[in-house]
């Protein structure tokens, strides 16, 4: 009897897997963070045997490299990608023997769209497709991006995702389970997706690579197509050169006065506490990226690549669980971290810092009064559904580049539901702005007396 043990990568909106039976197993798209992967494995007593990767990432740095080292295990990369160490290169129709007593095999399918390389693997017992890996091929209810690798490459790929859709639909039973690696909130895949399970009967039903045909298909797609996350142009490299090993010891502990010292060199202090307690009291000039959020998304996405960044934690477990979601982005090592709350982290006779929070019912008060700014800071795919009347956008992606734009006044921020808002508000009150931090969904403004268009 064989199992599929999911390993859920949520801050980053990625699962991967285990899969084997009762003595061998075959890790799928690791983390680089393998020691859960190797925790997962020891659970089921079995030794991994395989370690396979659908393509070369684009939105994390994988653990393959270092989880085939340390167990070593077989290292299996499809063909077609470039890279620089020395892996079993994976073609179209082969087959890899996970565990020969339970007749259980690996099948690649070449599925090209997400990268020109993308590799699917069917995992069969006794010949039969019983699951298969999709990475960010056929996900649930949509497809991966396409336009992660090379822009004149995009339409090519969307027609290729299409294609690849269609040839898993057609090889595979309609019982067949589908396990996708993005899907669940990353920005690798090309639409929000609904639900944590599925079929390749279900998503012949249901995913409109399956239901309409090539040219509408493209069409929605690449119309579709929203903000990349700046870090992603690092990963691909990373992964393709093979990822040296995490440290995740603690930091080097900072005090009040190297804190004040990293500040006044422009390096990033980053405080991982919660948007309420942040606004509450702070050290000036720090910002704020909510640990319980998804913090590697956005540190990674904003943060100057390379800075020095110091993290202050509540807990040395907040602490901890940070270093292990940044190390999944290639932000390895703090320059230095400090636990316990603002109190501590502000030089002697200073107080901490503060800001107002408040709702879109507080707003729609407030408004219209000369001197308030509105700021929205969702992505524009967001705001194209609707917008609150005379507001300025500015995603929160790109506001710290652009604060010079924000106008004069006390500025109001919001996004759709407040920690987007959070991280907006911090890096305005860094730069000295009035700042007043929405925390509320969107779908509140227009029921409290807002008005909201579409642009």
């Amino acid at each position: 009897m064989f199992f599929v043990d999911t390993i859920e990568v949520s801050g980053l909106g990625n699962r991967s897997y285990l899969a084997g039976c009762e003595r061998t197993a075959v890790a799928v798209d690791p983390p680089r963070d393998v020691d859960q992967v190797i925790a997962a494995a020891a659970r089921r007593g079995v030794r991994i045997s395989h370690v396979v990767e659908t393509h070369v990432h684009n939105d994390y740095v994988t653990g393959g490299l270092e989880l085939a080292r340390i167990t070593g295990a077989a290292y299996l990369v499809p063909a077609g990608a470039r890279v620089s160490f020395a892996r079993v290169p994976v073609q179209d129709g082969d087959r890899t023997e996970i565990d020969a007593e339970a007749g259980l095999t690996l099948r690649a399918v070449a599925t090209p769209g997400h990268t020109p390389h993308h590799t699917s693997y069917a995992l069969e017992g006794n010949g039969v497709a019983v699951a298969v890996f999709t990475g960010g091929s056929l996900l649930i209810g949509t497809v991966g991006r396409p336009d992660l690798v090379e822009p004149r490459l995009t339409e090519q790929l969307a027609r290729a995702q299409h294609a690849s859709a269609h040839r898993l639909a057609a090889e595979l039973p309609d019982e067949t389970e589908v396990l996708p690696t993005h899907g669940f909130g990353s920005f690798c895949s090309s639409s929000q997706t609904e639900g944590s399970a599925t079929t390749i009967g279900k998503e012949k039903a249901s995913n409109e690579a399956l239901t309409r045909d090539v040219e509408d298909f493209v069409a929605g797609l690449l119309a579709g197509l929203d903000d990349i996350p700046a870090y992603y142009t690092h990963m691909g490299p990373a992964n393709a050169a093979g990822p040296a090993p995490v440290d995740l010891t603690p930091p080097a502990v900072a005090n009040a006065g190297e804190i004040a010292v990293r500040l006044a060199a422009g390096e990033w202090v980053v405080d991982l506490r919660n948007r309420v307690a942040f606004a509450e009291g702070h050290v000036s000039g720090s910002f704020n990226f909510e640990a319980a959020g998804q913090l590697a998304t956005y540190l990674a996405w904003l943060i100057p690549w390379g800075k020095p960044v110091t993290l202050l934690a509540e807990s040395p477990e907040q602490l901890a669980a940070a270093q292990r979601e940044l190390v999944r982005v290639g932000i390895d090592r703090p320059a230095a971290a400090a636990t316990g709350a603002p109190a501590e982290w502000v030089p002697e006779g200073k107080a901490p810092a503060s800001f107002r929070r408040a709702t879109f019912a507080d707003l729609a008060v407030r408004r219209p009064v000369e001197g308030v700014v509105v700021l929205d800071v969702r992505r524009g795919s967001e705001r194209a559904a609707g917008c609150i009347e005379g507001s300025v956008h500015i995603p929160v992606h790109a506001l710290h580049r652009r604060l010079g734009e924000v106008p004069a006044g006390e500025v109001w921020v919001h996004c759709a539901g407040g920690m987007r808002a959070a991280i907006a508000a911090s890096l305005l009150d860094a730069a000295g702005r009035e700042v007043v931090a929405v925390d509320d969904s969107f779908d509140a403004a227009e029921k409290s007396g807002l008005t909201v268009r579409t642009p």
